[in-house]
C-alpha cells in the first residue's frame, strides 16, 4: 500500500515534470526547521529574509538538485550559505554574527554540472523568471537584478542608487515578496 503522503523525491519529480504546486508542499516540510536554525543566529526579520531567499533560490535551482543528498540536506545547505553571505555582509559593516552555531553541521553543497535535460529545464526556468521579472514594477525589478543577479551587497546597492540602506532593505524585501506572490499566483510553485 502506497502512503498518502508523497516522498520528497516524488514531490521533486512532480515539480520538475511541471506540477509546480508540489514545491510549496516540499518546502513547507522544512520551513520551520530552517527558520528555527537561522533565527537562532540572527534576528526575526533577517531570518525571514533568508528563508524567502532560500525558497526562491531552491525553486530556480531544483534542476541542479543532486539526489545523492537528502532534500533536507540540500535545502539546509542553501539556507546556511545564504546565512553565511548575510553574516559576511554584517561583519564587513562592523557587526558580528556567528556563522557556526549549534546547528552548524558542516554539510558541503553538492557540486555537479548540469546534464543536457537539466540545462533545458534551467533555461526554461530562467525564461519564466525573466517573464515574472518583467511584471514587477521597475523599482523592484532593479532591486532583484542588483541583489540576486548582480550579487551586490545591500551597502553596494545603497551606494549605487544613492539610497539609505534601510530603503534598500525594505525594497528588496518587498521585491522578494512580490516575486514570490507572482510565482504562487501563476502556480509555478
Amino acid at each position: 500500500m502506497k502512503p498518502d503522503k508523497p516522498t520528497d523525491r516524488e514531490l521533486i519529480e512532480r515539480t520538475l515534470a511541471g506540477d509546480t504546486t508540489c514545491f510549496e508542499t516540499l518546502f513547507d516540510r522544512y520551513r520551520r526547521q530552517l527558520y528555527a536554525s537561522i533565527l537562532g543566529k540572527c534576528g526575526e526579520q533577517d531570518a525571514g529574509d533568508i528563508i524567502q531567499e532560500t525558497y526562491v533560490k531552491a525553486y530556480f535551482n531544483l534542476p541542479r538538485y543532486n539526489p545523492e543528498y537528502t532534500f533536507g540536506q540540500w535545502i539546509y545547505t542553501i539556507a546556511r550559505n545564504l546565512f553565511i553571505d548575510f553574516a559576511r555582509r554584517k561583519r564587513s559593516a562592523g557587526n558580528t554574527v556567528s556563522i557556526d552555531g549549534e546547528n552548524g553541521d558542516g554539510i558541503n553543497p553538492p557540486c555537479d554540472t548540469l546534464n543536457p535535460e537539466e540545462r533545458i529545464i534551467s533555461r526554461q526556468r530562467g525564461r519564466m523568471l525573466d517573464n515574472l521579472m518583467s511584471e514587477l514594477p521597475p523599482r523592484y525589478r532593479t532591486m532583484i537584478e542588483l541583489r540576486f543577479i548582480g550579487e551586490y551587497s545591500y551597502d553596494e546597492i545603497a551606494e549605487k542608487l544613492g539610497m539609505p540602506i534601510g530603503t534598500v532593505k525594505t525594497r528588496i524585501h518587498r521585491a522578494r515578496e512580490k516575486l514570490c506572490a507572482l510565482i504562487t499566483a501563476r502556480k509555478l510553485l
